[in-house]
């Protein structure tokens, strides 16, 4: 779990040094995603439409996936 932590942190630090070099040439997410042929409104349209479509199924899966966890949880022979 701290290995998973560290990376989290080390692309975190990467990408907020990379965003201020970024801003102090003067460029933008905007601007960028201008440069690849991609509105914004395209890019915040597609979030939504992932987030619209993953939600139900992270709810249908966790209510059989916790359950199962927490049944073998239980039963797991104590650690000595």
């Amino acid at each position: 779990m701290l290995k998973l932590f560290s990376t989290i942190l080390k692309i975190l630090i990467a990408s907020l040094i990379t965003g201020v070099i970024l801003n102090k040439l003067d460029l933008s997410a905007e601007q960028v995603l201008l440069e690849l042929g991609v509105p914004p409104e395209n890019v915040i349209t597609l979030i939504e439409n992932g987030l619209t479509w993953a939600a139900p199924h992270l709810v249908l899966g966790s209510m059989v996936i916790l359950p199962v966890w927490l049944i073998v949880f239980l039963f797991r022979p104590p650690r000595s």
